[in-house]
């Protein structure tokens, strides 16, 4: 989740001050924000800047990690938010809907809540997801099994106006820049792997052929790699 929040923080920035401030009428003060699904809070500390923030998080741990870092969080599940209706200005949630088992109902929580935005900050889409060279393409197919495995939903983010549409909302649907160069993906090397080897389906771990493949074709400057991340913007 740390690093969901460093890759992205400026692409939400430029959502929230793009498609969000600029539509608020000047000198009507600071918005106010539920994330829900905050988790630790690495977002609402992002957010921070750009509103005055709660969080709701179903999830003890989590609660107790945001109130360590000063956040005002409540427990709460997002398919029966404990607010009354138009609390906020805005509700948002970041990489929730793919675990949730109804993200439709979620999303209408999200908008009863809310006055008048609706956010969904971030889902990714592994069934669009590209490892190339080709060889490479056994990698995405692990990770959508095993997300599937832990009762999730890989597809989630092609899947955002119909979730919107079916709250009776008009999403504006945008995707966040997200082609890392050469340099880059030798920074993210290990904590990519790290991320591989804990989501994707395997009997007997990676199989150590794929990744030299990946290694060899990051060394000879071929690997490409580009997993889609969706955003959501509605206006009630």
């Amino acid at each position: 989740m740390r690093r969901q929040s460093i890759w992205l923080k400026d692409s939400w920035g430029w959502v929230l001050k793009e498609k969000i401030l600029k539509s608020e009428s000047a000198g009507a003060g600071r918005l106010s924000a539920l994330e829900v699904g905050c988790g630790p809070g690495f977002v609402m500390e992002i957010m921070k800047q750009f509103a005055d923030v709660k969080g709701v998080d179903i999830d003890d741990d989590m609660v107790s990690a945001c109130k360590s870092r000063g956040f005002d969080v409540s427990k709460g599940n997002a398919e029966s938010l404990p607010f009354e209706d138009r609390s906020f200005d805005v509700s948002y949630c970041s990489f929730l809907l793919l675990w949730v088992k109804d993200p439709v109902k979620v999303a209408s929580e999200m908008k009863r809540v809310s006055s008048r935005w609706i956010i969904c900050l971030a889902e990714p889409d592994f069934g669009a997801r590209i490892d190339y060279p080709d060889a490479l393409s056994e990698i995405s197919k692990r990770i959508i099994d095993g997300i599937k495995k832990d009762g999730g939903d890989p597809f989630i983010g092609r899947k955002l106006r119909m979730i919107f549409s079916r709250c009776g909302l008009k999403a504006e649907i945008g995707i966040h820049p997200g082609v890392w160069d050469i340099d880059k993906l030798r920074i993210e090397m290990e904590d990519e792997w790290r991320f591989i080897n804990m989501t994707a389906v395997s009997d007997n771990g990676i199989p150590e052929k794929l990744k030299r493949s990946w290694m060899k074709s990051l060394e000879d400057g071929s690997l490409f790699q580009f997993n889609p991340i969706f955003y959501a913007i509605a206006e009630k």
